[in-house]
């Protein structure tokens, strides 16, 4: 794929989603996978767990894809796509299908770090040519905002509440692109919606690595977050610039810093204290104040500490 302008990208005919769903005013999910989907001229075929795109993308009698679409279920999204593809290996091989096509699966955080890692994991161990993208929103959206293993400490869900007892979530969140990585697939990426080239570039890896390719995905959720409908890029881009959602890839067994990421390794960029995260968010607004200050220390404590082992894979 040659380098394209934005406005070229923007145009091009081939709209894989189109206008017309019902995602949340303000979701980020659908920037992300229109920018994901800008990153291959191949055919798509393309496969989403039950969650707030599928159900937003797809309410029956109409639809959104202008792809072949697979709906499946919370936990087994990754099968469903390692099972089209490997079907289409099996025509292929028969003459019956030409064209070269590739395999797309979206899925949010709860069906990804939880109900549905066991299906992940296992599409990544054969070796499926697909890539897997996840919608990180850092909760189970669709059914209410419930705490998932992506859900940030002391955020405030229906099933973490804040009371006299509990401040929010009381476990950090899983580091779930290094796990992945830990399969030694040929690529995996943390990406953000408001870094378009950065995105599109590192889809652009996992299309054609040639095996396995994962893309962890900050999406911004006005309704989970208490944040505004206007606010989608603001946040993920103050996700990233603060550390608590690193740029970088995973690329043949070697670990690189991109985007702003690799900016604030180099000293070219502010590192943001994580208190900036916190009061742009009303999940986190019990945090406010000097009661709770040990709360903060440690959430950037775990951020530090996080951000340091990941520039000392990167050899930085």
């Amino acid at each position: 794929m040659t380098r394209r302008s934005l406005k070229d990208l923007a145009n091009d005919s081939k709209v894989r989603l189109t206008s017309g769903h019902r995602l949340c005013a303000g979701c980020a999910e659908s920037i992300i996978a229109r920018q994901v989907m800008m990153a291959t001229d191949k055919p798509l075929v393309v496969t989403s767990a039950t969650g707030c795109f599928e159900v937003s993308t797809s309410i029956f009698p109409y639809t959104a894809w202008n792809v072949p679409w697979i709906h499946t279920a919370f936990g087994n999204s990754a099968a469903t796509c390692a099972g089209t593809e490997a079907a289409y290996k099996a025509l292929k091989r028969k003459g019956k299908v030409k064209d070269d096509i590739r395999f797309l699966c979206f899925a949010g955080d709860g069906a990804t770090y939880d109900i549905g890692f066991q299906s992940l994991s296992g599409a990544l161990e054969r070796g499926h040519q697909m890539m897997y993208v996840c919608f990180n929103n850092e909760a189970y959206m669709n059914t209410g905002i419930q705490r998932s293993g992506a859900t940030g400490f002391a955020a405030s869900t229906t099933t973490s509440p804040v009371g006299s007892d509990i401040t929010g979530k009381t476990q950090f969140p899983k580091d779930l692109t290094m796990i992945v990585a830990a399969h030694d697939i040929p690529y995996a990426a943390q990406v953000s919606p408001h870094n378009w080239r950065d995105l599109i570039a590192k889809a652009e890896k996992g299309f054609e690595c040639g095996g396995p390719a994962f893309l962890n995905a900050i999406s911004t959720c006005p309704r989970g977050w208490r944040t505004g409908t206007d606010s989608a890029i603001v946040m993920a881009k103050l996700a990233v610039e603060t550390c608590v959602w690193p740029l970088y890839e995973y690329e043949n067994g070697r670990f690189a810093l991109t985007g702003e990421s690799a900016r604030i390794a180099e000293g070219k960029m502010e590192k943001k204290p994580v208190t900036e995260w916190i009061a742009a968010q009303g999940r986190y607004r019990h945090l406010a104040g000097d009661k709770h200050l040990g709360i903060v220390e440690r959430m950037q404590a775990d951020i530090d500490r996080r951000w340091e082992r990941l520039q000392k894979l990167c050899k930085l």
